[in-house]
């Protein structure tokens, strides 16, 4: 086993808009912690795989397709075999235009000369790591997080309190190499009225773990389905002391995690594999317009009455979110009465479904924002340690949502749960094709 490692700040050299909030015209006055590319590197006689985490919102299917193209023409690895993730930041640029986006009247076009620019720094660390290779051995194993977030939707509601990790070292050493996890919470402790660059709480737990094995190791942070995971009723400020605090509850768990492991838990020949396919997406069906109006008028008089009744941060930030899907919903209407939403979707009949296999450890990459439901789905059918990822090789316009969804995320959601369904059972199928 051989392994590379790079890292790469792509924080934006100028002001920018801050994307994640609606109706805010939130202009960047400096940076609070930078956004990174990570890169990770596996490979042996028989394969290369590499992962790369990214502290943005999203990432387009087709900036993910020009990355994976430019990254095989000079590094020896088949495109698909590169999986790239994003750890869904409200605190950094617009990467991706998205139809719902078109409600909002504050919301810029993506900024090409910076996307430019974040797509040469990615491309160039990739090759770094590929060209700097050490003997490694990896081991796989998790922690179980709590205080951090939980169901944003339901404070008593699913969620997954499993964080991922994938722990490389060199075999030589035995010093960290990498850190890899995987944790399905939105990184929303930070708000409309932040105006600094920062990749929220996931930044802090990076500086934790490094403070513990060393500034020289890269920490790269994915994100796990967190559509309706989210701090919203466990933090007591939207601060940056607040982002700390829960940074550091994360870390500390990946850190105790990594601490315990034995020499025996480390592998020197783990097995490399990659999978990848294709779903059908399902389109949801569309509201009317005069439906789409009703729901708005529902939504924001439950929103007045959850203020006025005084019913805690919790609740009261839920209903105003599902105001902003609302408010979406009105938009996407009336897109779809005037064809332009078919013509926007036009892209996106099928999505990428791919799996990266570790030893007996399956790194699952799906498109687009998933409730958390679709990854416990895929854990509850496996045997082994999977690792789900969202916001992965590119988006799908919005969520993912269930059947028994309703409020800001199933209002503004442009694919049924039937696109949800058909990503588990293809990933259940390409696990049990690879072990």
């Amino acid at each position: 086993m051989k392994a590379g490692k790079a890292v790469v700040d792509i924080s934006p050299e100028k002001s920018m808009f801050l994307w994640g909030y609606p109706h805010v015209e939130r202009m960047s006055t400096g940076v609070n912690d930078p956004l990174y590319a990570s890169v990770l590197f596996l490979s042996n006689e028989n394969s290369s795989l590499m992962t790369i985490a990214l502290d943005l919102l999203y990432i387009s299917a087709e900036d993910t397709c020009q990355i994976r193209e430019r990254i095989a023409a000079q590094v020896n690895i088949e495109p698909s075999n590169i999986m790239i993730s994003c750890s869904h930041t409200h605190s950094g640029p617009v990467t991706v235009e998205l139809i719902i986006s078109g409600s909002d009247p504050v919301v810029p076009s993506v900024d090409q000369e910076y996307m430019g620019q974040v797509k040469d720094k990615i491309v160039a660390a990739a090759i770094n790591a590929a060209e700097n290779l050490i003997d490694a051995e990896v081991a796989v194993t998790s922690a179980e997080i709590n205080g951090v977030g939980c169901n944003r939707n339901d404070e008593n509601g699913l969620r997954d309190p499993e964080a991922g990790i994938i722990v490389v070292r060199d075999c030589n050493t035995k010093k960290i190499f990498t850190v890899s996890m995987v944790y399905c919470m939105h990184p929303t402790v930070l708000h409309e009225d932040s105006t600094l660059i920062s990749s929220d709480f996931p930044g802090y737990a990076r500086m934790y773990i490094q403070q513990q094995f060393g500034d020289d190791i890269v920490v790269c942070y994915h994100t796990g389905p967190q559509g309706n995971q989210s701090p919203r009723y466990h933090v007591r400020a939207q601060t940056f002391e607040e982002a700390e605090r829960l940074g550091n509850i994360l870390g500390k768990s990946i850190v105790d995690a990594v601490v315990a492991l034995g020499d025996d838990d480390f592998e020197k020949e783990s097995i490399l594999d990659v999978a990848v396919s294709k779903i059908e997406s399902v389109r949801k069906p569309i509201q009317s317009l005069d439906d789409a109006k009703n729901n708005l008028v529902f939504r924001k008089s439950e929103f007045e009455r959850l203020k006025r009744e005084n019913a805690g941060h919790g609740p009261i930030r839920t209903a105003e979110c599902s105001v902003f899907g609302a408010e979406e919903a009105v938009y996407v209407a009336k897109c779809a009465a005037d064809g332009s939403l078919d013509t926007a979707l036009v892209n996106y009949k099928e999505l990428e479904v791919q799996v990266l296999r570790i030893g007996d450890c399956s790194l699952v990459g799906l498109q687009g924002e998933l409730f958390v439901e679709y990854s416990l789905a895929i854990k509850e059918r496996t045997e082994g340690k999977v690792f789900v990822l969202c916001c992965t090789n590119g988006e799908t316009q919005g969520y993912i949502v269930t059947e028994a969804a309703t409020g800001y995320e199933a209002d503004n959601a442009l694919f049924a749960p039937a696109t949800g369904t058909a990503m588990v059972g293809e990933v259940l199928q390409i696990i049990a094709s690879l072990i």
